[in-house]
């Protein structure tokens, strides 16, 4: 989506082969490119002799092979999984199938809220409802294998189960689709929630890490100005759907004509779910009324 933030979209996927990124880090790239995944989806290898695999992604044969092929017979101790969108997790029930390895999550799929009555998720097909961990990681908690340590730091707001992972003592964060160099994460409600994806952006910005690993695209490199940049933009987009309805606008979708005038016609869907998000924090805050719950059809006013 167009924005006011300087991303990176340098990228080359070198779609079936392991791109070594870091010592002891591979990653490999899912031939699944779309506008909400970039090139497509990275999977990580973490390890020397026994290994951890970080979002295996979709159920992609080409993708598997690719995966195999990289582990190479080794030992997978643990599968971690960022959440449960379809991109990311279906392929671990068959890689843990082939290796042994445990599952690692947050937790099974969830929405940020429940649904209102008559509400339809937008989102429901892109949800792996079937993936349920064998380890539901803490946040905080460590997982250690030869030679690696995995931290979970719980970051919802893009789905309710988000978590990111760190490396421990390199710096290193896998940052899945909480903060990506090439574009802003999806916040589309009910799955997800702007007060959480806020939160979870300060609480990043309050550790000190030297470089993101994402779940698309290549590394953000200075992850604490990226972060604050993020922080900004967010702030920015709030700001400007405020003054749509202070300006008169009452529909999301004369707010998303507005303030998304820059922005391809076909991402106007994605846009009007974040600008959803976007109201329902700003009710949560009192600065925004409506008639019955908030819903992208809604008719909204100052309060």
């Amino acid at each position: 989506m167009a924005s006011d933030m300087d991303f990176d979209t340098e990228f080359s996927p070198d779609y079936g082969h392991a791109v070594p990124i870091a010592q002891g880090v591979q990653r490999l790239t899912v031939n699944n490119p779309s506008p909400f995944t970039f090139y497509g989806t990275n999977s990580y290898i973490v390890g020397k002799s026994s290994l951890a695999v970080i979002d295996p992604g979709p159920d992609n044969e080409a993708h598997f092979d690719a995966l195999m092929r990289a582990i190479d017979g080794r030992e997978v101790s643990h599968i971690f999984v960022s959440h449960t969108h379809r991109d990311h997790s279906p392929l671990a029930a068959r890689l843990k199938d082939s290796t042994g390895a445990l599952t690692v999550a947050e937790g099974a799929h969830r929405a940020a809220r429940p649904l209102h009555e008559g509400e339809i998720n937008p989102f429901s097909e892109s949800a792996d409802t079937d993936f349920l961990p064998d380890i539901a990681i803490a946040d905080g908690q460590v997982i250690e294998g030869d030679g690696w340590a995995l931290s979970a730091i719980h970051t919802p707001g893009h789905t309710a189960n988000h978590s990111v992972f760190a490396l421990e003592d390199t710096g290193i964060v896998f940052s899945a689709d909480h903060v990506m160099a090439w574009a802003t994460t999806i916040v589309a409600p009910p799955d997800g929630s702007m007060a959480d994806f806020m939160a979870s952006v300060e609480k990043l910005l309050a550790r000190k890490d030297r470089i993101y690993f994402p779940g698309h695209g290549g590394p953000v490199r200075e992850p604490a100005s990226f972060l604050r940049g993020l922080r900004t933009h967010r702030r920015m987009r709030e700001r400007a759907v405020m003054e749509r309805i202070l300006a008169g606008d009452r529909l999301i979708a004369d707010m998303v004509k507005a303030i998304y005038v820059k922005t391809d016609p076909k991402l106007h869907g994605a846009a009007a779910l974040s600008v959803l998000a976007h109201i329902e924090d700003l009710l949560e805050k009192g600065r925004v009324a409506t008639d019955g719950p908030p819903s992208l059809h809604g008719i909204y006013r100052p309060a």
